[in-house]
């Protein structure tokens, strides 16, 4: 069974990277998800006290869980009502819709304090939010110091990575934040191999998992999960290349849609993923499918240059289909080509094959062709001719009986015309010709 999951692990509209960029937006994304809690929780007691000044005749009462209530405390920095919940029992490590727990907000907030009391009764230091994000990932990115040597002091997984592949290092732009990780890393014999297997290590699982269902005779890799996101999905917003890469090679469906009308290219494309838009483009996927809000790849991009990139990719999308239209033509217009014009085509594209020999063969049979076909027609057109000059003589003898010498002279003059025909034949043809008249050229007249 695969690990990932699909929304569950990243929600859209959220993400991180080692970019700058990525990393800013992160933090700030954490920050209004506090906020929007705020306000919510703001939002639902106004309620309640409008609901008891309006209804006299019974009083309405709103109460919330305990783990509700922790969390509203730790973004209010409440640490005396923080401290009376935990010691009435309530877990520190309770999330909200996002994943993130109390420790992740005071990593934000930069309360050191709070962190200390929530550690104190036994918070998880290691806790991931729902994009895999622990409290170190969010002090890192913040640059907190004091906090990272907290968090760090406890326990904390430097190693971790999140939904990115990244760990707290590789998002931490404070060069004295940097510089604390890097040396408890090496402090603890951290290797650069040791960083590439552990990152890895997710990709690699979903990878070999693949690779035993497509094993099976009855292997389906595009069985989709509860929000109707297939493998392809999922790999596609962790940036998994090696898995798509494989998940492509079993030629899946590119363009396959979760319950919100979300394609691979649009996880892609939300969690800035390059190299995986490039391959799925590659791949012939839809760079211009629309989810359920009518929202393309591009619109949901926040990157400028990959942005950028997609609609560079889309050019050459349209440029190869272009091209392959323009080939099915050609193949049509070629099929539909005579004989000769398929002869011809084959002699051109054999040309440089053909030795000198041959060449001298097939000019001679060519030549001999055009000679047979000249020498039958000059011989059809001869006999008929003779033949008829004949006949015109026999006519004429039979009507000059009395001129003198007149079957020496119709003699001559018909060995004359077979002589003419014979000059205009060619050498191999000559002899067959001079035969077949031989019989109307010693043909004496009847009358005679």
């Amino acid at each position: 069974m695969l690990e990932v999951t699909w929304r569950s692990v990243i929600p859209p509209g959220s993400g991180a990277g080692s970019s700058p960029f990525q990393s800013q937006r992160r933090a700030q994304q954490l920050k209004v998800a506090k906020q929007r809690e705020k306000e919510w929780l703001k939002a639902q007691r106004s309620k309640d006290r409008l609901g008891n000044q309006h209804m006299s005749t019974y009083k309405r009462h709103i109460t919330f869980e305990d783990s509700v209530v922790l969390l509203e405390a730790a973004a209010r920095n409440d640490i005396a009502e923080v401290a009376k919940l935990l010691q009435k029992g309530v877990t520190p490590d309770a999330t909200n819709m996002d994943g993130l727990t109390a420790l992740h907000q005071c990593c934000i907030d930069d309360n050191a304090e709070m962190l200390n009391l929530l550690l104190d009764y036994g918070a998880n230091v290691n806790a991931q939010d729902s994009e895999r994000w622990t409290p170190l990932h969010a002090a890192a990115t913040c640059g907190h110091l004091n906090l990272v040597k907290i968090l760090i002091g406890r326990g904390a997984n430097l190693l971790s990575v999140n939904a990115d592949g990244n760990m707290p290092y590789d998002i931490c732009d404070d060069e004295e934040a940097l510089d604390y990780i890097e040396a408890e890393m090496s402090k603890r014999g951290v290797t650069q191999e040791l960083i590439d297997e552990t990152r890895a290590a997710t990709e690699t699982k979903m990878l070999v998992d693949l690779q035993e269902t497509a094993a099976r005779q009855d292997g389906d890799l595009e069985v989709p999960d509860s929000a109707g996101a297939t493998p392809l999905h999922i790999a596609s917003a962790n940036g998994y290349t090696r898995v798509v890469e494989f998940l492509l090679e079993q030629h899946v469906a590119t363009d396959a849609v979760d319950h919100d009308l979300w394609t691979p290219v649009h996880a892609a494309a939300c969690w800035g993923h390059l190299e995986v838009l490039e391959m799925l483009a590659q791949a012939g996927a839809d760079l211009n499918a629309k989810n359920k809000n009518d929202e393309t790849p591009s619109d949901i991009c926040e990157d400028p240059e990959i942005r950028e990139r997609i609609e560079q990719l889309k050019t050459e999308q349209e440029s190869k289909r272009l091209a392959e239209a323009q080939r099915k033509r050609v193949r049509r217009s070629q099929s539909n080509n005579t004989r000769a014009q398929s002869v011809r085509r084959t002699s051109l594209r054999d040309k440089g094959l053909t030795t000198k020999k041959d060449a001298v063969e097939e000019a001679r049979f060519r030549l001999q062709a055009q000679e047979s076909t000249r020498s039958k027609v000059i011989n059809q057109v001869g006999v008929c001719f003779v033949s008829h000059f004949a006949a015109g003589l026999e006519h004429f003898a039979s009507r000059s009986r009395d001129l003198p010498h007149f079957d020496v002279f119709a003699t001559v003059i018909l060995r004359t015309l077979v002589a003419v025909f014979i000059i205009a034949e060619p050498p191999h043809a000559r002899e067959p010709f001079w035969k077949e008249q031989q019989s109307i050229t010693h043909r004496k007249p009847a009358s005679l």
